[in-house]
């Protein structure tokens, strides 16, 4: 693959999240983050996009003083 893997949606797709609640689209070939974890895996983009849809409720944050 070349260029930006997650440019396009071709291909498998994983949905990472953080124990902050906050998740992420990645690609199966790249290592999860530090503090992230595998909540999904599916063959496209849209199940994932779906998969957040669902499950995100909202992320609240500590302002930026």
């Amino acid at each position: 693959m070349s260029g930006n893997p997650f440019d396009g949606g071709e291909g498998d797709w994983l949905v990472v999240a953080n124990a902050g609640g906050q998740y992420a689209l990645w690609r199966p070939h790249l290592e999860v983050p530090k503090g992230w974890q595998i909540v999904y895996a599916g063959p496209d983009r849209d199940g994932a996009l779906d998969y957040v849809q669902e499950h995100f409720t909202a992320v609240v944050g500590t302002p930026a003083t």
